[in-house]
């Protein structure tokens, strides 16, 4: 069974009088821990795809199978919940809260969720291990590099073991060579521990890293290939 399967999704936003379809009747599968960059010009429909899949917006019309979830038909209650369970964001823009530790920003998924304080500062610090930040642990964002930063976003989309990890961008404020530290960290986590990646991405380079590509024009797919 897919982990991700779309179809035939639609999202049309009314402008006045005039009708803008966002999406066009998209159907892509998406199996466990596959490596897939999305690209596509602006206004493409790609990221209004990522909002979907990500569960952070519905479609107007179609279906999507999330894990075996039909995520159209959840209430915006339980799809907290799911994409809580389900998903990892990481983002161009880093989104750490400016005033907290490395650790206690890795912490912040698992307060939504419940865990206890002593679980929840452990599994962040072994997050925080896994992408190689240890000992920056207790370092305020101001006091990390871009890809410090970024890393630490990693590790905060990894400490609720979702399947799926959603990059939006990651590398977007980064140079070239952290950049480079980002995109085999994301390749690491594909291949040793599974995870399945969606990269958004309008680098060519950054989509390489991935092992299979789809392009998106005017609110369709118009390719969909594998890339090694």
């Amino acid at each position: 069974m897919s982990l991700i399967d779309t179809r035939d999704l639609y999202k049309i936003y009314k402008l006045g009088d005039v009708e803008v379809r966002a999406l066009n009747g998209v159907s892509i599968s998406i199996e466990p821990g596959e490596f897939v960059a999305v690209m596509g010009p602006s206004g493409s429909g790609k990221s209004t795809f990522m909002n979907i899949l990500g569960c952070l917006d519905k479609p107007t019309s179609g279906k999507y199978i999330l894990d075996g979830i039909d995520v159209t038909a959840t209430n915006l209650s339980k799809l907290a919940e799911v994409r809580n369970r389900k998903i990892g964001f990481v983002f161009q823009g880093f989104n750490l809260i400016k005033r907290t530790t490395a650790v206690e920003n890795v912490e912040l998924p698992m307060i939504y969720n419940h865990t206890p304080a002593k679980e929840r500062r452990k599994k962040a610090l072994e997050a925080l291990e896994a992408v190689g930040l240890a000992q920056r642990a207790f370092h305020l964002p101001n006091q990390l590099s871009g890809g410090q930063q970024q890393r630490v976003a990693i590790a905060r989309s990894l400490v609720c073991d979702a399947p799926i990890i959603f990059a939006d961008e990651p590398t977007g404020n980064l140079d070239t060579k952290m950049s480079i530290e980002v995109m085999d960290l994301f390749t690491r986590l594909n291949k040793e521990m599974g995870k399945t990646i969606i990269l958004i991405t309008h680098e060519p380079d950054i989509a390489e890293y991935a092992s299979r590509l789809i392009k998106f024009k005017d609110g369709q797919k118009v390719s969909d290939e594998v890339q090694k």
